[in-house]
């Protein structure tokens, strides 16, 4: 069996400036952390960005985990690293607006299940998903996150936006547990956007929080297929949000 497992400045050393990665969680919950500092100390920029949002800020409230450091994506946004933020909400980590306002960064709003479907499609090969959500608003006119015409279809007399998939360089994602393989599975919230993302990027990273031996866990319990998986890495913390 080929060993994927490594470290995280490995995983992350074939990322270079001006590639679009993804990256999993929900304010952070869920996000590899691990590669987050990973790709912090590699200094790449100008990346654009996949994800449900822009991460926490620095001394952000999480719950009961007030944190004094940035998560998430809001690690890469501190350190002024992305140009493009393509997610469905930007209005929690202050960091966004701040770098809109001084035109360092841009934003394509999607909606949330949009997202999830551009995405699904990417990871499953499909030319692209029809949705209901935005017809008969300006997202009908709107140009989509790579500045695409957005086309409207009618079928059986209800009218659809037809939404392009969305593809990346990278995947970055935060499994609760993984064997050495790469099958995972996420617990609870971490699921978000941890398994609709495998397979839509070229390469697809994952930084467990905990690896155990092939066969050691039924296959039953994983919801997402090592076949999918690149690399493996090793050192995240336990889920704290």
């Amino acid at each position: 069996m080929i060993n994927k497992i490594m470290t995280a400045d490995e995983a992350v050393a074939g990322v270079k400036d001006g590639m679009t990665i993804m990256v999993g969680g929900f304010l952070a919950t869920g996000s590899p952390e691990v590669i987050m500092d990973a790709l912090v100390r590699k200094g790449v920029k100008h990346l654009t960005v996949i994800g449900n949002d822009g991460g926490l800020d620095v001394g952000q409230p999480a719950g009961d985990f007030a944190g004094k450091t940035a998560r998430g994506i809001g690690k890469l946004l501190e350190n002024h690293m992305v140009d493009h933020l393509i997610a469905s909400h930007i209005g929690v980590n202050p960091k966004i607006n701040e770098q809109i306002a001084e035109g360092t960064l841009k934003y394509t709003l999607v909606p949330q299940g949009t997202l999830a479907e551009k995405i699904r499609a990417a990871a499953y090969g499909l030319g692209g998903v029809l949705t209901p959500t935005g017809v008969a608003t300006p997202m009908e006119t709107e140009l989509d996150e790579l500045g695409r015409e957005k086309k409207v279809m009618e079928i059986e007399g209800k009218r659809y936006l037809f939404e392009m998939p969305l593809y990346a360089d990278y995947a970055f994602i935060r499994p609760s547990v993984a064997d050495k393989f790469g099958n995972y599975y996420c617990s609870k919230a971490t699921k978000n956007f941890n398994y609709v993302m495998a397979g839509a990027a070229k390469h697809t990273i994952i930084a467990p929080e905990k690896i155990v031996e092939v066969g050691e866990i039924d296959p039953d319990y994983f919801a997402v297929a090592g076949v999918l998986v690149e690399s493996i890495v090793e050192g995240e913390k336990k889920w704290q949000i």
